[in-house]
């Protein structure tokens, strides 16, 4: 392996059935990840956690913390920052409910992964410690879901901080892919008095790490990614400080990155469209219980 890409064993046999209409996608649930960021003396970290290598999914990969929107993420919060509205337009959704959902869930898992929670008492200010027996047993409860973001908030007296997240990017998991995702990566800055920690039953390890180191150990096949994870570690590597990186996010892309897979020439090409580093060319091979074993390359 020339990289740390990830693949599943199963992509190309799912490719080759979605190149020939053998196979319905599923339609992808939203989520949100969220990169956070410290300032040291050499320079920019990121946080990372690996998932265990038991993970059906992705085992063994290097990601940010991150899931899936509750619907209940939905439910109205005290909030500071720009508006809901402004929220939906740089989102790119049609409603006001999907970008508080949205970005809640970048809130709420960063929390529940990760510790570190981008809310204070009031518009201005941000708590600056989530350690205790009470803080983890909130945290649990959000974990387990039962007890939705809203009422932890509330029953807090805090303020969501909206402002203290910059969209980043978008990605879509492919169309054959059993569990597929719509998922916002953000950037935001570790709140000073906060400190991370693998609070992830999905991971079994965490580190702080230099974009650009985390990527050349993906170069050397040392740390395993998924492509929207190297993708964005490349980017986050042009900036020497925090507020440089945050200041960027207004100017990122949010334009959906999508795979595709298609036939040509005998072969199932699969891209991501902007990314010319992820291509893969997967042989066809023809179906049925004596054929060859498919490969990639």
């Amino acid at each position: 392996m020339s990289n740390g890409q990830w693949y599943p064993p199963e992509w190309p046999e799912r490719i080759r059935a979605l190149a020939a209409g053998e196979l319905t996608a599923v339609s992808p649930k939203r989520a949100a990840t969220v990169m956070l960021l410290k300032d040291t003396s050499e320079g920019v970290y990121v946080h990372m956690l690996r998932r265990r290598a038991s993970m059906a999914f992705a085992g063994g990969a290097y990601a940010y913390p991150g899931g899936g929107v509750d619907e209940r993420d939905a439910r109205p919060v005290r909030w500071a920052g720009p508006s809901l509205a402004e929220w939906a337009a740089d989102l790119g959704v049609e409603d006001e409910a999907t970008a508080q959902s949205i970005v809640c869930a970048a809130v709420r898992e960063t929390y529940e992964e990760a510790g570190v929670l981008l809310a204070g008492e009031t518009p201005d200010t941000v708590i600056g410690d989530t350690t205790g027996d009470d803080w983890e047993a909130d945290r649990a409860a959000l974990v387990n879901r039962e007890l939705g973001f809203a009422e932890f908030l509330d029953r807090r007296g805090l303020v969501l901080r909206s402002d203290l997240l910059g969209a980043w990017a978008r990605w879509i998991t492919p169309e054959f892919e059993t569990r597929r995702f719509d998922t916002w990566f953000f950037v935001a800055a570790l709140p000073q008095g906060q400190r991370t920690r693998n609070a992830s039953t999905e991971a079994d390890r965490t580190v702080w790490i230099r974009p650009v180191d985390a990527a050349a150990g993906y170069d050397k096949g040392e740390l395993l990614m998924m492509p929207p994870t190297i993708a964005t570690l490349r980017v986050l590597g042009r900036y020497a400080a925090v507020a440089d990186a945050l200041e960027a996010a207004a100017g990122q892309d949010l334009t959906p990155v999508l795979a595709q897979a298609r036939l040509v020439a005998g072969e199932v090409v699969l891209s991501w469209p902007g990314h010319d580093e992820f291509t893969k060319h997967i042989p066809v091979v023809p179906a049925g219980p004596d054929a060859p074993a498919g490969g990639t390359r």
